[in-house]
């Protein structure tokens, strides 16, 4: 049996941390892999702390493609992994999730008939209007390996007409790095007094959707919801807000008074906020699986998920954007027990995927 070569492509900071456990088992393992960041999201700051707080190597290759137009990005990358595929032969380029660095790397790999494996297959919003429900569903009718993380994605997948060959439930690897990251978590009262300078009861506050933080009357109406609840909870609410979102806050000319904005925190900073918040409001699909593993209550602030399976635990609720059914969707979490079912798996999912991956070269 020949050694077998993977390509690991990453573009995004979520992708950093949820590739971060497959990685490691190939490094442990021994089997040769490239990796290959397209820099899709790129900070030099903020990429090297997430590289340390995983340990992981430095990529073999990055792509540079930097920000721009839906097609200018994944022109950039599928230009990129085209000539990084010709240099470097493997057996299989494995991608994350739903960004258009899984776009383009799945189209590129797929027109040199490489085999691609889909890591997070078979999620589906049911909002084609979303750029990540097109990332998604183009890159698993494309893909070799499913890899599903739940039960709920393997029927999304067999539903659809994919071979069932092809699906394999692992679980999803957020558990496995969040599991890592809990461990060097320093308690509550030390974490808080250094992070956030008070121990105080707070609730998290995370936003980066374009449909919500580049139009006006939905952020007003956001920030509306948020004064509702501070009014109600009378705690604090923290919001790590990203540059892009600052500038059109304040753009927007909105009222920072109703939220306690602090600069964008590193991956084990921001887990460990999480972690000792009493509830968070998000419109990030991947906060809405943290919080549910982490035993913290959600609201999301969108119509429709990716991730029903944490509405079905009771983990989350959806709010959208209107001020009352936010005020009314947070008393209503904050107030339910803690005591839901992790849906995601036990934290071997980087294992299950790279033992797969074994058996498939072997052809078993």
């Amino acid at each position: 049996m020949k050694l077998m070569k993977v390509m690991v492509v990453v573009g995004t900071r979520p992708e950093i941390i949820k590739m971060s456990p497959v990685i490691k088992v190939l490094a442990q393992e021994g089997i040769p892999f490239i990796f290959v960041h397209s820099g899709q999201h790129y900070s030099k700051e903020l990429d090297g702390i997430f590289f340390q707080h995983f340990n992981l190597p430095k990529p073999h290759y990055r792509l540079n493609v930097g920000s721009g137009s839906h097609a200018e990005q994944t022109s950039r990358i599928l230009l990129g992994m085209e000539r990084v595929l010709s240099r470097e032969s493997c057996d299989i380029v494995l991608v994350q999730g739903d960004t258009n660095t899984v776009l383009g790397a799945s189209l590129a790999a797929s027109k040199l008939n490489i085999p691609i494996g889909h890591v997070e297959a078979g999620l589906r919003s049911g909002d084609m209007t979303m750029p990540e429900e097109q990332n998604r569903k183009v890159a698993d009718c494309l893909s070799t390996l499913l890899f599903a993380p739940t039960p709920r994605s393997v029927s999304i997948l067999t539903n659809e007409g994919a071979d069932p060959k092809k699906i394999f439930l692992t679980g999803n690897t957020i558990v496995d790095a969040l599991l890592q990251c809990d461990a060097k978590i320093s308690p509550r009262r030390g974490f808080l007094k250094s992070t956030i300078g008070s121990d105080e009861p707070y609730l998290l506050l995370t936003l980066h959707r374009p449909t919500n933080v580049d139009y006006r009357s939905r952020l007003q109406s956001i920030m509306e919801g948020m004064r509702g609840i501070k009014k109600q909870l009378n705690m604090p609410i923290l919001w790590p807000i990203h540059p892009r979102s600052l500038k059109n806050f304040e753009r927007f000319g909105l009222n920072s008074n109703v939220v306690r904005l602090i600069e964008p925190i590193g991956y084990l900073e921001f887990i460990g906020l999480l972690k000792y918040s009493e509830l968070v409001l998000t419109d990030s699909g991947g906060v809405q699986e943290e919080a549910c593993v982490l035993k913290v209550p959600c609201v999301t602030l969108r119509e429709n998920t990716e991730r029903p399976e944490t509405l079905e635990v009771g983990s989350n609720m959806l709010a959208g954007t209107e001020p009352d059914r936010i005020s009314n969707a947070v008393v209503t979490m904050i107030n339910r027990p803690r005591d839901w079912t992790n849906p995601f798996g036990d934290g071997n999912a980087g294992r299950r995927i790279v033992n797969i991956l074994l058996n498939w070269n072997r052809g078993d």
